[in-house]
C-alpha cells in the first residue's frame, strides 16, 4: 500500500493537508484491522446503544498519549511496529477518530488543559496557573454532586499540578479532581538521599528544562498520598526502583487509585515520549512504545475489575502531533514548532460499553470535542465548552 510523501502534504492548504492525513490513517487502519466506515452505520441513532445505563454507574477513564506522536512512527506502515497493542488489541475494540483538529497553543500544558476544559486556554505553558474555564473534573463533581474521591488525575510535575480545578465563578477548588504527581511525590520521598538510580523517573521538563514552574499547591502531598492509598513511602519507594520510566510509574498509582477508589472520571496524563526534546530518536521511538503498551495495559485492568468491566468508557488521544521533517521551519521529530497540518491533526479512539468496535471516522472533530462527550456520557452539562459531543460515542 502506497502513501503519499512527506513532502506533498506540505505542499498543500492545511485543510487539505488534514484531510490527507485523516484519509491515510483509515486506508491504513482498513488495511491493517479491516475497521469499518462510520459512516456507513450513522443511519440509526448512534447514541442510543449506551444510553441504557444509568450516568452515575458509568465510569470514563482518559489517557492523553503525551508528549506527542507522529504518523510516521505510529500509523503509518513504518511506524506500526511501534504501536502493536493499540493496532492489534484496542483499534479492533475501538471507533477511532481519524482527524482531530487542534486549534491551540501546541504546548503541553496549556494543550492538555485545553482538553480538559473544553476551550482552546491561552495562557502561558510555562507558567503556574490553573486553566481560566471549568475543567471537565469541575462540571462532573458540581453537577453529579459527586465526592472528592471520585474525580482523579495523575500527571507528570510540569505545571500539571494545577490542571483539576479553574479559576472560573461559580466551581473552583470546592470541585477539583485530586492531582497526583507522581514523580513529585518521589522526589519528596527521596529528599534526603542521593540515590542515581531513580534520576530517570525525576526529569520534570523535556521541552524546556530551565522553565518549568515551581510546584506550588499540591492537591496531594507525601502524607497525604500514603494516608490515601494505604500505601507506605517505602512500599512506593521500592516499587518505583523496579520501574524503567515515569510513565510506569503514573499507572503504578493509576492502578492504586482504581483498587482504592475506583474512581467515576480518572485522567492519566502520560509523557514519556517528550523526550524526543532532547533530540535522541531511539528514546523518543521507546517512548512510544511504553505508551502503546501501557494504554493496552490499562485496557487489562479496566476490564479485570468488577467497579470497571462493562461499565467504563476509554478514550485515548494525544495532545498534538510534532513537525515535519520536510518542514523548513521545524525541528522534525523533535519538537512541535510550526503549528502545521501535521502538528494539530491528531486522533481519538474511544471504546468501551456500547462504542461500536473496529470502526473508523473520517470527519472533521476537534481536541476541544472530548469534555462535551464525556458530559453526555456521564450525565453532566460541559456549558461553557466551545466543543460539541462525539455523536458516534456520547
Amino acid at each position: 500500500m502506497r502513501f503519499p510523501p512527506a513532502l506533498h502534504v506540505n505542499r498543500l492548504s492545511p485543510n487539505q493537508a488534514s484531510e490527507l492525513v485523516s484519509c491515510n490513517r483509515r486506508e491504513f487502519l482498513r488495511w491493517v484491522t479491516g475497521a469499518t466506515a462510520a459512516g456507513t452505520l450513522l443511519g440509526l441513532s448512534p447514541v442510543r446503544a449506551i444510553a441504557s445505563a444509568s450516568p452515575l454507574k458509568r465510569k470514563a477513564v482518559v489517557v492523553t498519549f503525551g508528549g506527542g506522536c507522529r504518523d510516521e512512527e505510529t500509523f503509518m506502515p513504518e511506524g506500526q511496529e511501534n504501536v502493536p497493542h493499540l493496532l492489534k488489541d484496542l483499534i479492533p475494540q475501538a471507533t477511532f477518530f481519524t482527524r482531530v483538529v487542534n486549534h491551540g497553543i501546541l504546548g503541553h500544558y496549556v494543550a492538555t488543559a485545553s482538553l480538559a476544559t473544553g476551550v482552546y486556554e491561552t495562557f502561558d505553558n510555562f507558567a503556574a496557573v490553573p486553566p481560566d474555564h471549568p475543567t471537565v473534573f469541575e462540571y462532573f463533581r458540581k453537577d453529579l454532586k459527586r465526592p472528592f474521591y471520585d474525580a482523579w488525575v495523575v500527571a507528570p510535575a510540569n505545571g500539571f499540578n494545577r490542571i483539576g480545578g479553574s479559576d472560573a465563578r461559580s466551581f473552583g477548588p470546592e470541585y477539583a479532581a485530586n492531582v497526583i504527581l507522581p514523580k513529585r511525590l518521589l522526589k519528596q520521598a527521596l529528599s534526603k538521599t542521593s540515590d542515581a538510580r531513580y534520576g530517570h523517573l525525576l526529569v520534570d521538563n523535556y521541552e524546556t528544562p530551565l522553565f518549568a514552574p515551581e510546584v506550588q499547591d499540591n492537591k496531594v502531598n507525601l502524607e497525604q498520598f500514603s494516608d490515601l492509598l494505604k500505601l507506605s513511602v517505602a512500599d512506593f519507594v521500592a516499587h518505583a526502583l523496579t520501574l524503567s520510566s515515569p510513565d510506569e510509574l503514573s499507572v503504578y498509582v493509576a492502578r492504586q487509585l482504581m483498587l482504592r477508589y475506583a474512581p467515576s472520571l480518572l485522567w492519566i496524563t502520560l509523557h514519556d515520549m517528550d523526550v524526543a526534546h532532547a533530540g535522541c530518536y531511539s528514546l523518543y521511538l521507546e517512548g512510544i512504545q511504553r505508551t502503546d503498551r501501557l494504554c493496552a495495559e490499562i485496557w487489562q485492568h479496566i476490564q479485570s475489575q468488577p467497579e470497571y468491566a462493562g461499565k467504563t468508557t476509554l478514550f485515548i488521544l494525544p495532545d498534538f502531533g510534532r513537525d515535519s521533517d520536510m518542514d523548513a521551519g521545524g525541528n522534525g521529530f523533535q519538537h512541535h514548532r510550526t503549528g502545521d497540518a501535521l502538528s494539530r491533526t491528531t486522533w481519538l479512539m474511544a471504546l468501551g460499553p456500547g462504542i461500536r468496535e473496529n470502526t473508523v471516522v473520517d470527519r472533521p472533530v476537534q481536541s476541544v470535542d472530548l469534555v462535551p462527550t464525556l458530559g453526555a456520557l456521564l450525565g453532566f452539562s460541559a456549558a461553557e465548552s466551545s466543543g460539541q459531543p462525539l455523536r458516534e460515542v456520547s
